[in-house]
């Protein structure tokens, strides 16, 4: 196979596997939100974890289907930013005590893993 239609091949197959992975990476946050209290500050919260957490793989999958190679790198850029305010926002429920630390760390891990994906794909492009 010539390395550019095995290049193609195996891009295909990251980005198949990173629209999955993302779109995992949501279900899970929506869960994680559904334990938050239902007080004022937890719906707050609730909203926003829940908003950028399942825009990475929003973000993600319209990258894929882009018009353009800007396009392309806008929407990577906002996976980026997503992510980065998921991971926030999982800093802030730690902090102000509605979940601990043992309880979100996995959710916490996954998010500093597609923040240094999406990073790493900006910088390429």
């Amino acid at each position: 196979m010539p390395k550019v239609k095995k290049e193609r091949t195996n891009n295909k197959q990251f980005a198949k596997k990173l629209e999955k992975r993302t779109r995992k990476f949501a279900v899970r946050i929506i869960h994680l939100s559904s334990q938050l209290p239902n007080t004022p500050e937890g719906y707050v919260i609730r909203n926003q974890i829940t908003k950028s957490g399942t825009s990475i793989g929003a973000n993600y999958r319209e990258a894929n289907r882009a018009r353009s190679n800007a396009d392309f790198k806008n929407k990577i850029k906002i996976c980026g930013s997503e992510a980065s305010e998921t991971q926030y926002w999982l800093e802030v429920i730690v902090e102000a005590e509605l979940l601990s630390w043992e309880h979100i760390r996995l959710d916490y891990d996954e998010c500093s893993e597609l923040l240094a994906v999406f990073t790493s794909i900006t910088i390429k492009l």
